[in-house]
């Protein structure tokens, strides 16, 4: 693949900044499941209790991942904005300094490896 064309990295900015917005929302959404569960047992029976507390576990595991994926979306609109040089560049495999494949940024817009460096960061 080629550099990325203007109209192109326009298209995935908007969708970046498209996606960093709901992943605002869903922090916002999901901050107050965070919350520390009661152990009133007149209130939640024993059972009700460990099921609030699983989904607790739950909801930070979420959040977490909506945080990781809202730092990642920022850094690729950071890379469009300033235009990167070199393997910081948006499009660019920050790992082997390959292009990334356009239908995997299609994908995941924030993609910083290409699918073979991203399949050897997970073994």
């Amino acid at each position: 693949m080629d550099d990325l064309t203007e109209k192109q990295l326009k298209s995935f900015g908007r969708s970046l900044k498209a996606l960093h917005d709901e992943l605002l929302m869903l922090l916002d959404i999901s901050s107050e499941s965070g919350d520390p569960v009661e152990l009133d047992q007149t209130k939640v029976g024993r059972l009700s209790r460990m099921d609030a507390i699983q989904q607790q576990e739950m909801s930070h595991a979420c959040r977490a991942g909506y945080q990781k994926r809202l730092k990642d979306v920022q850094r690729a609109l950071l890379n469009i904005e300033q235009g990167g040089s070199g393997l910081c560049e948006y499009g660019w495999c920050q790992h082997c300094g390959d292009n990334i494949d356009i239908r995997r940024l299609e994908v995941k817009p924030e993609s910083k490896f290409c699918v073979k460096c991203q399949e050897s960061q997970e073994n």
